[in-house]
């Protein structure tokens, strides 16, 4: 199956892995050490502000939960299916990225806390955008799943079962994208603080233009 998926999925998510890499050493480092491009450490945070009481704080965080799975449902609305294919509306879902990350910047350099939820919400956007194909889940905004598909996998070399080297491939690149993305993030949050984020919006935006050209190409 996975001989099914087109070649430029590869190089797709890892630039794809890059930029959610970016965006959430972004948001470590700015949000109080709280990621926005995946929920399971936010959903640590909202469970400890809920006992500690801070309901303010629970509140924001609750908003950044939904404002991600917002995000994804943008994409269900635009894109409209789950596989990934080339032809789909994947561009639009991208500038509507950009968008949602320009404005994110706008806000939180005013001082609104509300910025971590559009930019929550454009990490859910490009998480549902990549979702399956041909059995394969491409994961772009975390890593967790992909670390444990290849230990699945080498679990099952182990019994003497046959590995898809594109499947580990696939998943060593989206991994190798999220953490090169963390570190241009980290180095670049230190020098232009929450300002950083204009890269991952023009590095969606190019990757938009690039779709739509091959899109054509292949029409």
């Amino acid at each position: 199956m996975m001989q099914r998926l087109p070649r430029w999925v590869e190089w797709g998510g890892f630039l794809m892995a890059l930029n959610a890499g970016f965006i959430n050493a972004v948001g470590v480092l700015g949000f109080r050490h709280q990621a926005v491009s995946h929920l399971t450490g936010i959903s640590t945070f909202f469970s400890i502000e809920i006992m500690q009481g801070d309901g303010l704080q629970a509140l924001h965080l609750l908003c950044v939960m939904l404002f991600f799975l917002l995000g994804a449902m943008l994409s269900g609305v635009i894109i409209g299916h789950e596989a990934l294919k080339l032809g789909h509306q994947y561009h639009w879902a991208l500038w509507l990225e950009a968008g949602l990350l320009a404005t994110a910047i706008l806000l939180l350099n005013t001082g609104w806390h509300s910025g971590q939820w559009l930019a929550s919400a454009a990490c859910g956007l490009q998480n549902a955008m990549t979702s399956t194909y041909s059995g394969a889940v491409v994961r772009t905004t975390h890593v967790s799943g992909l670390f444990t598909d290849i230990g699945i996998a080498l679990g099952l070399r182990l019994r003497g079962q046959a590995v898809d080297k594109r499947r580990l491939t696939l998943y060593l690149l989206l991994i190798g994208g999220f953490v090169c993305g963390g570190v241009l993030g980290a180095c670049s949050f230190m020098r232009w603080h929450f300002n950083a984020l204009w890269l991952p919006v023009g590095h969606v935006a190019a990757l938009s233009l690039l779709y739509f050209s091959l899109r054509h190409r292949a029409a």
